[in-house]
């Protein structure tokens, strides 16, 4: 059954929950606020909004994320980033509504739109304390959500005592920063993509200063050819780019550049080329999703309206195939964003558009 549901404002982020307890909850972020909803077969529901007062620009699920549907201690956690530079804590549990927690924003964090962020990955206990985040003022920056607190500021007198502030570990990088992703098999190591067609496979818990590993963080540098011949042409900012790493394996990554899309192969490295490409959108592609249910499966979608919304999905066994394509809605329409649902069976996608997000099924029972 497809599924509509319409949000106060204008759509422009969606994210749905990975974690095994919260595979039903979906994250739409907006003009000024973060919805939580919850899908089932027949029905969409608003579990929590969050005011941010900002437009929304990145959206990361924590691992503390525990659905209504799996347990009655369910808990809501997620980090946003928003277009006035400042990232956000949201945090919601049975009788506990609290505050966003604010951070990142004057002259600790970026200057520059935050373009995506993620929590550290792995699955130990730290898993939710850092968050990463990257932008086109070229930094990544890795925050810890909970530093040690400062003794020497005196708090007796608040009650309760303020939060402390977490603290950033940045990474400078060449060129503007488009994604960053992180994996359920490590907890150091990101993705990192800027707007010129390089991929950085980033160890962000390496000491630059310790002579035996060098000054450098990346552990591997992969290059999209057909994103760096535009940059050469001076024509970086029309190849923004997005790229997704495959949660079955650590080993495949896949990016959309302009026209094209790639995937590599890091245990088969070719000079860092990808091992396979394909024709994407003539206009270009914006947004590239891996399938969590059925890895083989990933979808790019445009942000041109000249065929209205729609979404390719493609099969990796059978890339050079033309892809099944999703008329979502008319022109003048366009996909804001989107993502694959998380819920187990057929593959589920949510895309945004205005004002709607639409849920629906890639297939059907067999």
């Amino acid at each position: 059954m497809d599924l509509k549901y319409n949000h106060q404002t204008i759509i422009y982020v969606v994210n749905s929950c990975h974690n095994d307890d919260a595979t039903d909850l979906v994250a739409l972020g907006g003009e000024h606020s973060v919805e939580v909803i919850e899908v089932s077969d027949e029905s969409c529901r608003s579990l929590a909004t969050f005011h941010i007062g900002s437009r929304i620009t990145a959206i990361a699920w924590s691992p503390k994320t525990i659905s209504p549907s799996h347990s009655d201690n369910w808990i809501l956690e997620l980090a946003v980033a928003s277009a006035d530079y400042g990232l956000h804590l949201l945090t919601r549990a049975p009788d506990d509504e609290q505050l966003p927690f604010h951070f990142g924003g004057g002259l600790s964090g970026h200057h520059g739109k935050i373009t995506d962020i993620t929590f550290c990955g792995g699955r130990g206990p730290e898993a939710a304390r850092y968050v990463a985040t990257v932008s086109d003022d070229k930094m990544l920056m890795v925050w810890d959500l909970y530093p040690p607190s400062d003794e020497s500021i005196e708090t007796d007198n608040l009650s309760p005592p303020p939060r402390p502030q977490p603290t950033a570990y940045a990474i400078p990088f060449p060129h503007p920063l488009t994604s960053i992703n992180s994996h359920p098999t490590s907890s150091k190591e990101f993705l990192v993509s800027d707007c010129r067609g390089s991929l950085f496979l980033t160890d962000w818990r390496s000491d630059p200063d310790d002579p035996e590993q060098g000054p450098w963080h990346h552990l591997v540098e992969l290059v999209e050819p057909y994103a760096l011949a535009e940059a050469s042409r001076e024509r970086a900012t029309q190849c923004c780019g997005s790229v997704a790493w495959q949660r079955e394996s650590a080993d495949v990554i896949g990016a959309v550049y302009g026209s094209k899309f790639s995937i590599w192969d890091i245990s088969k490295l070719q000079g860092g080329k990808p091992y396979i490409s394909g024709n994407s959108f003539v206009e270009g592609g914006h947004r590239f999703r891996w399938c969590y249910t059925y890895p083989e499966y990933f979808a790019i979608s445009t942000q041109s309206p000249s065929k209205g919304a729609v979404v390719h999905v493609h099969n990796v066994n059978y890339v050079h195939s033309q892809p099944s394509v999703f008329p979502v809605a008319p022109r003048p329409h366009l996909i804001r964003d989107f993502d694959f649902v998380s819920v187990p069976g057929i593959p589920r996608l949510a895309v945004s558009y205005a004002r709607t997000v639409s849920i629906f099924r890639i297939g059907v029972d067999s």
